[in-house]
């Protein structure tokens, strides 16, 4: 359901930010908007009490947004609250955010290492991925966990490669057991 509203919201508040031609204008809002509700944990559990009523919510956005974003920003808002949908605010605005970057051509790409990379390397990874993909651009964030000893594991959107050390010791440790198995079974 919670993909069904992302999607649903997100692609309403996209095809009215590419038909007005205002993608750019769009996008900044959005992640002001979404930044400001992560860092406001007192704004989102007011908006998500069940003993608000929904006009006074709305009156609530209003007062804090209307004199930063468009109109249609602040509907999109209202329309959520008013569909008790507020609660899924922050997964909408994530994917108004992933279409703008599909619709340039941005990719999202998530690498996590065993240890810190130079900034070749991590040069060299993003020229490597521009190489092998259809994106013009992207936006990279590294993350450091030792408990992949080596290699790396990259995201992008919902595809992953991962060629860590410690996902090749689990593979290897479970194409040992089924060859064990099969060596000590004794049935004809």
């Amino acid at each position: 359901m919670a993909k069904l509203v992302s999607k649903t919201y997100g692609d309403a508040l996209f095809g009215v930010a590419v038909e007005e031609g205002r993608i750019g204008q769009f996008l900044d809002e959005v992640k002001a908007i979404r930044t400001a509700l992560q860092e406001n944990e007192d704004l989102n559990k007011l908006m998500n009490h069940p003993k608000i009523d929904k006009d006074e919510k709305v009156i609530i956005l209003k007062n804090c947004f209307e004199k930063f974003v468009s109109k249609e920003i602040i509907g999109l808002l209202s329309m959520l609250v008013e569909k008790e949908h507020y609660n899924e605010v922050d997964k909408v605005l994530e994917y108004f955010i992933d279409q703008v970057n599909e619709y340039k051509g941005i990719g999202i790409a998530k690498i996590t290492t065993a240890i810190e990379l130079s900034k070749n390397q991590k040069d060299e990874i993003e020229r490597k991925l521009l190489s092998t993909t259809d994106y013009n651009r992207f936006e990279m964030y590294f993350n450091i966990d030792p408990s992949i000893i080596g290699g790396m594991v990259i995201r992008i959107g919902d595809r992953v490669v991962d060629s860590s050390v410690k996902t090749k010791l689990y593979d290897l440790t479970r194409d040992l057991s089924k060859i064990q198995l099969k060596v000590g079974d004794n049935t004809p």
